[in-house]
């Protein structure tokens, strides 16, 4: 029996990455040419099961198979540590590590006490730990890639890093610091005074993709696991998809566990899986996010459920029996999540149709 070649667990790359190619050949092109590429600094931006973590990860590895030194965080207490300790283990086998063994932790702030091994020599900064390694890097021509995921604003490491890394773009240093994140923790961060810097990154708000770009990897997918789907079973496959790309993972995943001694993906199969994926997706992403929400933008989403298409945004003021600067506000704040998305001429919709779905089974 043939392995499922479908990855429905966050974060790992998918055999073919449907609808990013435009994000990640320019990325890659930006680390290419080096130090001077405004794109080695990108922040990506979307609602949850839109791919963000496995993004970073592709990009990660593609960096590595370039010759740069990648380091791969999450925005939590530690992480600057964390930074250092996995560049000078990545770069072992590059530079001359042994300096860095002097060191029983780093200087951080108030976040973490500093311990020498002689306590005579002063404590460095994050700032010039880092820059010693870069200096390091640079004699082998060498390039460090940092990706934070999750990004956050208030976490104080997230703003240090922040306005350290602009230092080493000023210095002409070859780094390059790729974020992702939820949009309203993006929109936050991006508001920060003290990293005004990062308002000049690279943005990209990734989202649902076209049904050609899914059918398109559904099929190469099934084509790379040793198995032929179906028309039928693609079309039934792309239409429950809705364009969300972690849905696409549970739907083919699902569908090939139905029958996997098969040469061939049923409709059947398709249908079959599509039970299970949806009690996946509902559990892992929808109702994480719907736990989330606040009253308010309850009210205002099932105020939009009575459109079976966009919603004018004056309409769901009306259904509020509110004023247009109170639907705005709304508005805003669920676009900052990524659940609405403004269409223009004063239309919105919800993004995802299948947490549409969701929503009318929860609140009608």
């Amino acid at each position: 029996m043939a392995s499922n070649p479908f990855t429905p667990t966050f974060g790992v790359v998918p055999a073919f990455m449907a609808g990013r190619e435009d994000i990640t050949s320019e990325l890659l092109a930006a680390l290419e040419e080096g130090a001077g590429n405004p794109n080695l600094t990108t922040i990506i931006s979307g609602a949850r099961g839109t791919g963000k973590t496995a993004l970073l990860t592709y990009l990660s590895d593609a960096a590595q198979a370039q010759g740069w030194v990648s380091v791969n965080v999450s925005a939590l207490p530690g992480m600057l540590e964390e930074i250092v300790q996995q560049a000078y283990a990545a770069s072992a086998h590059l530079i001359d590590t042994s300096a860095s063994a002097k060191l029983a932790s780093l200087k951080l702030g108030d976040i973490a006490e500093v311990q020498f091994s002689d306590p005579l020599e002063v404590a460095p900064t994050w700032r010039i730990r880092m820059g010693e390694l870069l200096d390091a890097l640079a004699e082998t021509d060498t390039g460090l890639l940092i990706t934070v995921d999750e990004v956050r604003d208030d976490l104080d490491e997230m703003i240090q890093l922040a306005s350290a890394f602009q230092h080493f773009v000023r210095e002409r240093r070859k780094v390059a610091l790729f974020m992702a994140g939820l949009p309203a923790h993006v929109s936050a961060l991006l508001q920060d005074k003290s990293v005004s810097f990062l308002r000049r990154a690279n943005f990209y708000s990734i989202g649902i993709v076209s049904d050609f770009e899914v059918e398109e990897a559904l099929g190469k997918t099934f084509d790379e696991g040793g198995r032929e789907a179906t028309p039928e079973a693609l079309k039934e496959a792309v239409q429950l998809i809705g364009g969300f790309p972690y849905m696409m993972q549970l739907v083919g995943y699902r569908a090939w566990n139905a029958s996997p001694n098969s040469p061939l993906v049923s409709e059947d199969d398709v249908l079959e899986g599509s039970r299970f994926a949806r009690n996946d997706l509902q559990r892992k992403v929808f109702d994480t996010t719907f736990r989330e929400l606040s009253k308010g933008d309850v009210r205002f989403l099932a105020a939009m459920l009575e459109d079976e298409g966009p919603s004018e945004l004056a309409d769901v003021a009306q259904r509020l029996g509110k004023k247009s600067n109170y639907a705005s506000q709304y508005k805003r704040r669920l676009q900052e999540q990524g659940i609405v998305g403004d269409m223009g001429q004063g239309r919105i919709r919800i993004e995802l149709p299948m947490f549409k779905d969701y929503l009318r089974d929860q609140l009608l």
